[in-house]
């Protein structure tokens, strides 16, 4: 558990809304994971966010439909994505993910209940995981 308390670096006050934003985003998902149903996404302006492709798909699957503290593997993700033979191409996606924690490649994971790979290291993935575990664990009581 961390002990750590959630700051914002200086200058905070001459950041843009969407900044701001992704701000509030991320010290709710690692402080109060209760409070990131209540905000909105931070806006995605990267281009393969807004080209039409699998790739794109399956992220905004991703972002949509594994919630905060689950997991899914990458074959149950390329059926919820409508390619039920896509597992490797759910792998390219994660590695292409440019934004991860906020569109949460780390949830992915092999159907063998393997972390599997992360662009962070596997080790910041399986704390990523068990952040989430133990959070949701803390929500429900």
């Amino acid at each position: 558990e961390s002990s750590a308390a959630c700051e914002v670096c200086e200058g905070a006050e001459e950041m843009t809304e969407p900044l701001k934003q992704c701000t509030a985003w991320l010290r709710a998902y690692f402080c109060e994971p209760a409070r990131m149903a209540s905000l909105p996404l931070p806006a995605f302006h990267h281009p393969l966010l807004r080209r039409d492709s699998f790739t794109r798909q399956v992220l905004w699957t991703l972002l949509r439909d594994v919630k905060f503290g689950e997991a899914v593997s990458y074959k149950q993700l390329a059926v919820l994505a409508g390619n039920s033979r896509a597992a490797r191409a759910v792998g390219g996606a994660m590695r292409s993910n440019p934004i991860p924690i906020i569109i949460p490649c780390h949830r992915v994971i092999c159907s063998s209940g393997q972390s599997g790979n992360y662009g962070g290291g596997n080790l910041m993935k399986e704390w990523l995981l068990s952040h989430e575990k133990l959070q949701k664990e803390k929500l429900a009581y």
